[in-house]
């Protein structure tokens, strides 16, 4: 699992490469709330186009990022999911609390 972070204002973009299941979940978890309280971040926007795999633990990192942003009156946003995770996505119905976009352009378009 590889992360790469990027702040633009008072937004986190965090681009997720690889498996986002069990096994670092919870490091995730953990980076990006360190981040999110060091920066003072609103927004969240997660890049799932390198996303190969998610599983129930990834699914609860991203309903807990949405908590954690959602109590801090930000907005968060998954961009760029493959279809086999965009699907899962939709499944666990988190597309009803979070936006799925295809691109990070299309997010500063809106």
């Amino acid at each position: 699992m590889n992360l790469d972070y990027k702040l633009v204002r008072n937004t986190l973009v965090v681009k997720v490469k690889g498996e986002l299941d069990m096994v670092i979940a919870e490091r995730v978890r953990d980076e990006i709330d360190n981040r999110i309280t060091e920066n003072q971040i609103k927004n969240l926007i997660l890049n799932l186009e390198k996303v190969t795999f998610i599983d129930s633990s990834g699914l609860g990192l991203i309903i807990g990022r949405y908590k954690k942003i959602n109590s801090l009156n930000g907005k968060m946003y998954i961009v760029g999911a493959r279809p086999t995770v965009e699907k899962i996505l939709f499944f666990s119905g988190i597309n009803k609390l979070v936006p799925i976009y295809r691109t990070e352009q299309d997010i500063i378009n809106i």
